[in-house]
Formats: C-alpha cells, sequence, structure tokens
C-alpha cells in the first residue's frame, strides 16, 4: 500500500482520479486528508466532515473486475471491509443502508462513493472514497450522523483504522473472483431495514409504504409494494424515511 498524506484538498476521489491520469499507480494507492473541501457522496451529495477528526480516505484498485456487470461488487466489498475494520474496533448494531451508507443503530457513521474508468483496452481502474466519522462528536445539524467516538465513547487511531480497512478491502476484492456469492450473502445480511414495513418517498414526494427484500446484480434496491408486486429502484428514485 503506498500511502500520501494531504493536509487540506478539495476531493480525496478527485485528486486520486487525476493523478491516475497522469501516472502508472500501484494497486491500492491511498490518499487521506486532515481537511476536504468538497467532499462528494452519491449523486453529487455534499460529504461534511470536521477538519482532522474523521477519516477522509480515496483507494485506488484495479484488475479485479472486468465488466460493469460486477461493478456493484465492488460497493459490497467496500462496505463490508468497512463494517469489519468497525467490528474489530467493537463499534455495535452496524448495518448498510442500501447502497453504501454504514450505520451503528439508525445513524449514519461512514459514507462510501464508487467511480469506475472503463478503458478501451477492457480494463477497469476504480476510486474507492470512504468517508468516515471517528474522533467527531458535534453533530449539531446532522441528526442522523454519528460517529466512532459517539457509539463507543471512546477515542480512536485514524491512521490505524485506515490500514484495518485497507486490509479488509484486499480481502474482500479477492472474493469477488473466488467467491462472489459469500460478498453478497454477507451484504444482504447487513442491509439496513431488510424485511420490515418501511415508509419511502418518490422523487416527485410521493410516500408509499415496502418492504426491502434486497438488492439487483445491478445494485438497485428490491421493494415490495404493498399490492405485492417487486419492483426495482435506481439510486435517488426514492427515499428512505426512517
Amino acid at each position: 500500500m503506498k500511502l500520501i498524506k494531504l493536509d487540506a484538498i478539495d476531493s480525496t476521489n478527485d485528486f486520486l482520479k487525476a493523478l491516475s491520469g497522469s501516472q502508472e499507480l500501484e494497486n491500492f494507492t491511498v490518499v487521506t486528508a486532515e481537511n476536504q473541501t468538497k467532499g462528494k457522496g452519491q449523486m453529487g451529495a455534499v460529504w461534511n466532515s470536521e477538519k482532522s477528526k474523521n477519516l477522509i480516505m480515496s483507494v485506488f484498485v484495479k484488475g479485479f473486475i472486468t465488466n460493469a456487470d460486477e461493478a456493484y461488487l465492488l460497493n459490497i466489498a467496500a462496505a463490508l471491509s468497512v463494517i469489519e475494520a468497525l467490528k474489530k474496533n467493537n463499534i455495535k448494531n452496524l448495518s448498510i443502508k442500501w447502497p453504501n451508507d454504514i450505520m451503528s443503530a439508525n445513524s449514519k457513521i461512514a459514507g462510501i462513493l464508487i467511480e469506475n474508468s472503463f478503458k478501451s483496452d477492457g480494463s477497469v481502474f476504480t476510486i474507492i472514497g470512504i468517508g468516515l466519522n471517528v474522533n467527531q462528536t458535534d453533530f449539531t445539524d446532522l441528526p442522523k450522523a454519528s460517529s466512532m467516538a459517539v457509539v463507543a465513547n471512546a477515542i480512536f487511531d485514524k491512521e490505524e483504522i485506515l490500514h484495518l480497512i485497507v486490509q479488509e478491502l484486499e480481502t474482500n476484492l479477492e472474493l469477488i473472483k473466488s467467491s462472489a456469492t459469500t460478498l453478497w450473502d454477507n451484504y444482504m445480511s447487513l442491509l439496513f431495514k431488510r424485511g420490515l414495513p418501511m415508509p419511502f418517498k418518490t422523487q416527485d414526494e410521493k410516500n408509499f409504504m415496502g418492504i426491502i427484500k434486497g438488492v439487483s446484480a445491478a445494485g438497485k434496491l428490491i421493494v415490495l409494494l404493498e399490492d405485492d408486486h417487486l419492483v426495482e429502484y435506481g439510486l435517488k428514485e426514492i427515499q428512505m424515511l426512517y
């Protein structure tokens, strides 16, 4: 693992993406920042983080998938890696809120953003961005957010957690080739609110009830509606109200 530490940057994902375009990067090159001014979440959402308190990291990986049909396995491997690192630090009540927010009970403590580049030679380069709330304790304007420090009432070593996440990531990405079913099974078993009646809201502000049944191979959320129809929803098409 090659580690590049930055004090401040607009986006570690953007920095690493630009770096990969200008030079040959070794697998598991990692960029971290103490402060990120334009942190990104899914579909252009903003990721805010208190300076120096949290783990902001992006990891460059290649050679684990060969086509877009396998792309969601990268999300699964990344989410499971963060979960496993948190478990080893005694963080309780962990789950994955589709597609890849990491929850402790009903509070979000981490978010993951995967960005893939499909090359003309058939290779796939991926940037895995992870924002993990580690030692931040003030979430005044973020009522659904929490951190490792809040959950465990302790202070954590960010670099130790970083190395643990990358170690878990190396293991889980290898499983894409040898045992993708294991990854899927583990992901499904950790899916937030799976099997429970939940309220949702559509893009056009319509509320409805449904039960999360799982996630499709393409990464869409499978919801059982009140009329017993199964419907698949993509990112930002629905919002879970919890």
